[in-house]
Order: structure tokens, then sequence, then C-alpha cells
């Protein structure tokens, strides 16, 4: 990586492709290549023998068939056949390697004491322990049937002016709730419910059913106070009491004033889409930058996407606390390996065609570089989608899906009261309660998808800046945005909100 960082903005035989490890066999182009061209990487000369677009890897050297490719010093597939030194290396001639057993070999490791004197940010004190960046009354739907009434509540305070330190007004409909089985499915949604309800950016709540639904409004009682449409009188009558319910919860959420909490009350949600070949290289190491700062001050950072460490995991078993929080990321992994085979899926089904045009041939390549977005922080807990997540010093992982709105809503649901997301090939994603701060890893996208992205990571690509000069940019960010600033998806009003669903349709 030290080679990397040395890289000049003007594309030359030295830089214009990037070799990540002493021992890899091929390299990143950093720009479109064209056949001719000679090259210069990692003290290996190399002609390039095929157009290669930007992001796309090159042979380095001859590579036998069956021969291990390495990027990031580790094998992310086979050789099909011989690949010619300057060739382009991608899905057409790498084959996926088998997944090796995990086994759990990881030593008792203390988590790291904060300093006595942390950095603070603003925020609002809850009555649990947590801090919100935010302070939203939330109007939930218990089911698809109680969705529409929900937006309507919401929707009416939209136009009004609302005191200074009322986020908004928010709903949170979804298509779930109801035909579930009364299983894992039913808890899970409950535990999503619950999590967006009772969040710390939650000042006040109050929920919406239909009556008959699967998911009972009076599961959450008596902490959340609910509606039906049944027992009120119908879509009209449930909205004008919803909307006068709100005004009360109003005046209760308007009570909360900011006040200055130490960084350690962060809880970070961290997720990456729309990958490219270069999100390994510059945002995702620049948020493991941040992550690692944050955990020294005792904050909480929380990986996630369990199909994107598929082929990485022991990367993070590596750095377990101990061996049955490892056991717990096996745990995990085996379940999820399990879920795809009932529906035929297969654990390399993640990488979407996006991906794979930016240069990013299959999921442990992907994984290689996903899990980077962790820094080097001690794996402190394992929990699953939607579950609460501890406020340990380091890092958790979350079990969700890769899809990126259910993944956050498990994050969020878990109580992250802030995100990042980084993305390569462009992302427009936020959360109704939760602040998103996106980060680019290319300046392409950055300038592309301006009004989208908070950050470029695409200054490391252009050599102007280091890794972990990026990372103390987002550091700095992320605390004026816990504090009250607003990132580019709050600005155009994301609000994407989608449980997991897990099983049948009934």
């Amino acid at each position: 990586m030290s080679n990397f960082l040395r890289i000049q903005s003007a594309p030359t035989s030295e830089n214009s492709a990037i070799r990540l490890h002493e021992s890899d066999n091929v390299a990143i182009a950093r720009v479109p290549l064209s056949p001719g061209s000679e090259l210069t990487v990692g003290g290996v000369s190399v002609r390039v023998t095929e157009p290669i677009a930007a992001g796309h890897k090159l042979a380095l050297t001859s590579i036998a068939p069956g021969e291990a490719i390495r990027r990031y010093g580790c094998s992310i597939g086979r050789a099909m056949h011989a690949i010619a030194a300057g060739s382009h290396v991608h899905f057409h001639n790498v084959a996926l390697p088998e997944l090796s057993d995990l086994v759990a070999t990881a030593t008792e490791r203390s988590l790291a004491v904060p300093p006595a004197v942390v950095p603070t940010f603003d925020g609002y004190a809850r009555r649990d322990g947590r801090v919100g960046t935010r302070n939203y009354v939330a109007v939930g739907a218990v089911s698809n049937c109680a969705a529409h009434a929900s937006t309507l509540i919401a929707a009416h305070f939209a136009s009004r002016p609302l005191p200074a330190n009322i986020d908004g007004v928010v709903a949170f409909p979804h298509s779930e709730g109801c035909g579930h089985s009364a299983g894992p499915d039913t808890r899970q949604l409950h535990r999503v419910i619950s999590g967006v309800m009772r969040h710390p950016n939650v000042g006040a709540g109050l929920l919406i059913g239909l009556g008959c639904e699967m998911n009972q409004v009076s599961d959450y009682a008596p902490e959340i106070s609910g509606l039906t449409l049944q027992s009120s009188g119908g879509t009209r009558a449930v909205v004008a009491e919803g909307i006068r319910q709100v005004e009360q919860l109003l005046e209760q959420a308007a009570e909360m004033q900011r006040s200055p909490q130490p960084l350690s009350k962060i809880v970070l949600g961290l997720n990456c889409g729309g990958s490219d070949s270069f999100s390994g290289i510059s945002a995702n190491p620049a948020l493991g930058s941040c992550v690692d700062a944050l955990s020294k001050f005792g904050g909480t950072a929380v990986l996630a996407e369990t199909t994107e460490i598929f082929g990485a995991e022991g990367l993070l078993l590596d750095r377990a606390r101990n061996p049955q929080v490892a056991q717990k990321l096996i745990d995990v992994v085996a379940a999820y390996q399990a879920y795809l085979a009932r529906f035929g899926g297969s654990h390399d089904d993640n990488p979407s065609p996006g991906n794979k045009q930016g240069g990013l041939t299959n999921i442990f390549e992907k994984s290689l570089g996903a899990v980077a977005k962790g820094g080097t922080a001690i794996l402190a807990d394992v929990v699953d989608y939607a579950e609460s997540i501890p406020n340990l010093p380091g890092l958790v992982f979350m079990n969700t899906p890769g899809y990126d709105p259910v993944s956050l809503t498990g994050l969020a649901a878990g109580g992250a009261n802030l995100i990042v997301f980084t993305t390569g090939r462009g992302s427009a994603i936020g959360f109704p309660t939760v602040p998103v701060l996106k980060v680019s890893s290319n300046t392409d996208i950055f300038d592309r998808m301006r009004e989208n992205i908070d950050i470029n990571a695409g200054s490391i690509m252009d050599g102007t800046a280091s890794v972990a000069q990026v990372g103390e940019e987002i550091l700095q960010q992320l605390i004026r945005v816990a504090s009250g600033m607003r990132t580019a998806s709050e600005t155009l009003g994301h609000q994407e909100f989608v449980p997991w669903r897990i099983g049948p349709v009934l």
C-alpha cells in the first residue's frame, strides 16, 4: 500500500497501475490502459496486451493454469487456463476458490481502555444511557395494512414549522407484518420495529396497526403507544387521532436538548454499496482508519453484510476478543450458507453486474476489500440482525444481507446512531432517522453524483491525500454530523426502510 500512496495524479508508466502487496501477481489499473502500453509496477515491467478499464486487473506475470490469483496478498481465485503477462484478469479466466473450513482459534484479548479525555459531540442523552444524534418523532406501521395511515400522519407535519430541536416527524411504512409464520420472521420484524421506535435518535413515537395482523400493536405495549384502524373507525379516523397524539409527542420531544457527549457514545454502522475495485483501496481503508481512531476513544463500529465477508472471515477471526466471539462469527457464516442453500443460492451470487463492471471478479475479492471498513480494531462481539448493539470499544459484527436497504435497516434497528456508506459506482440511499454519510472511492463518481456524496476518498487514488488523512476527514465530519450537520442523503430526503423477510409468504 505504501507504494500506491506515492503515486502522482498524472498517469505515468510507473503509476498507471497499482500493486497492493509484494506477493500479488495482478495489479489494478488506475486509469484505462491501452494495448502496447509499457508499465513498471512494483519493480515489475509488463506490456499491456489488451484494453483494460480503470479498476480492472492485469496480470503482472504469466500465470499457469490452476495457479492462485493474488490481490491484497491473498488468493481471490485460480486461473482457469494460462494467462499471459499483460492480459486482462477477470471472471472470464478466474475460477472461484473453495470455501475453507473455519476454526475458532482466537486467544483472549482485552478491549481498549479509552483515554480520560476524549473528543465530544453535541447529542441527545437518553434515559437508557444511549445518545442520539437526531431528535425525531416516529410514526411506525406494524404491518403493510397500516403503512398508508402512518405515512399520512407523518405527511401532515411535513410543511408545518416544528420546534428547532425536532428534526422531523417520520413514518416507517413497509410491506411486512402479516402473512408471516409465527416464528423467526415475526420475531425478527418485532426486533426491527422495536429497534427503530426505541432508537436513541427518536425522542417519541406512535405505532399504527390494522388490528388483525400477525404483528400486533399490543405486542409493543406499554413502552410504545399505538392505534389500530379497526378500533379507531378506519383510515380517516386513525389519521385524525394519530395527528392529535403526535402533537402531544412533539411537545414531549421538544423538551430534549443537545449537550456535550463523549465520542465513546457513537455507535457507527458501516456499509458499502455499488462497490468497485477502488473501494478496497481508498474508501474502505480510509473508513477503517476512522474506525481505529473511534475505537481508541471508546466508540463502537458495526461491520455488517455477511455475504460480503465470505472468503475473508479469517481476517476477522484473527481479531476476535475470545474463542466464543470467534465461534459466534463462524456460526453466523454457516447459518447464512445454509440459508442460501435452501433457495439454491451461491456464496458468489453477491457481486452485482455493477460490481463486476467496476473490476470486482468474485465475492472473495469483494470481501477482502469490504472488511477493510472495519480497520484493525478487536472484534468485540457478534450480533444477529437488528439485535441491540453493545456499546463496546472496537468492532461488532452484525448478521445482515448485502442488500443495502435491508442492511441499513438492521444496523439502525440495532442502535447505530450514525452510518458511513462507501461507494464506487454511486449510491443514493439514506435512512429515516439515522444520518448516512457517503464516501466515494473515486473522484469521477464524486463529481458525477456530487449532491449524493459527502466525502471524496478518490483523493487517495489521485495521489493528493493518504488513507490516514481521509480517515481523519471522515472522523471530523462524523463529529459535525453527530452534532446536527446534515448529510447529503438527509438534505435530499432519503428515507429507505426495508426489513429483512427471511421466510415464506403464507
